[in-house]
């Protein structure tokens, strides 16, 4: 299955708990770290909650 690599580009301070549970569910808890995920609807829904947070990268 095809993955997608995340980055987290936005701090989760002051920012609504409910962002910052989806920024730890998708495996971010620093800045500029980078993870590998699957490609998968659940995972495409959580980075469309949050884009001021995250980015995608090719």
């Amino acid at each position: 299955m095809a993955t997608v690599k995340i980055k987290q580009i936005g701090s989760p301070i002051r920012r609504p708990e409910s962002q910052r549970k989806i920024l730890i569910g998708l495996g971010l808890n620093k800045m500029n770290k980078i993870v590998e995920r699957q490609d998968t609807p659940e995972v495409r829904g959580a980075i469309a909650k949050i884009p001021h947070l995250v980015q995608v990268i090719d």
